[in-house]
């Protein structure tokens, strides 16, 4: 079986130590790829040293996290974008809104979603979206965008049912990591109704570790522990949804493997 961990930040000081072997790990369990999203205008070098240093197995993408956006958006936005005619990068992300830490921003937050949207359009890129508490307010923004060619990736999926079939009727795919095995999550009942076909896997390492491993640092070698309690959910064969996942996300992120 072949995986592609969609989400990763491994450039981050989480891995300072074992980088090396994290990577060689994830090769061991399947993970072909491993796709970096940017956080702001300060990770851009990590990220970036980390593509050269792993060069064919990790990609990065570029944005702006929704975390990131203070005062200063304006001028980060300026840097992020100025780097795409530099650089390839596979999608533009982290991008997103995010009301559970600080409500403080969230016009500019807005501002700058619509924004990153836009120009990811212009780019004939995906998005990878962070959504937290802000479920609303994305897909807002999202809905101005109705008919265009829009296409990405809702990022570490909590929503429901109701959530999970707007994106997908937006073109989106479903980011399922480790939450999936978390019980009670709620996500198997997601899973369940949209199928492997709409989902791709993600491990947003060293964050959101999946069972047995809750609450340690995520790798992604622990992507097939996704996979194997997707297919459990769907009754599938593990071979099957790791398929499905994989050729899910070639697509989305147009990657040659």
């Amino acid at each position: 079986m072949k995986f592609i961990d969609t989400h990763t930040h491994i450039y981050l000081p989480e891995f300072d130590n074992d980088r090396d072997e994290s990577v060689k790990r994830a090769s061991s369990s399947g993970i072909t790829t491993m796709l970096m999203p940017n956080i702001d205008v300060n990770s851009v070098r990590l990220l970036l040293e980390t593509e050269r240093s792993y060069s064919g197995t990790c990609f990065p993408m570029m944005g702006l996290h929704p975390t990131s956006v203070k005062e200063d958006y304006l001028s980060q936005l300026d840097f992020i974008e100025a780097l795409f005619s530099e650089h390839n990068f596979v999608a533009v992300g982290e991008i997103g809104i995010d009301l559970y830490w600080d409500k403080t921003f969230l016009k500019e937050q807005i501002i700058s979603f619509r924004r990153q949207v836009a120009f990811a359009i212009e780019k004939n890129l995906p998005v990878v979206i962070h959504s937290r508490d802000a479920f609303p307010e994305v897909f807002s923004v999202l809905d101005e965008f109705t008919g265009t060619k829009l296409n990405g990736v809702l990022h570490a999926f909590t929503g429901g049912i109701k959530e999970a079939e707007k994106a997908i009727s937006m073109g989106l795919f479903l980011g399922i990591g480790g939450i999936v095995t978390f019980k009670n999550s709620g996500l198997d009942k997601v899973v369940s109704a949209t199928g492997s076909g709409n989902i791709i896997y993600e491990t947003d390492s060293p964050y959101l570790a999946p069972v047995p491993f809750r609450g340690k640092r995520n790798e992604s070698s622990y992507i097939p522990l996704i996979n194997k309690k997707v297919a459990e959910i769907l009754g599938k064969n593990e071979t099957e949804t790791a398929a499905d996942a994989y050729n899910n996300s070639l697509r989305l992120f147009s990657l040659q493997q």
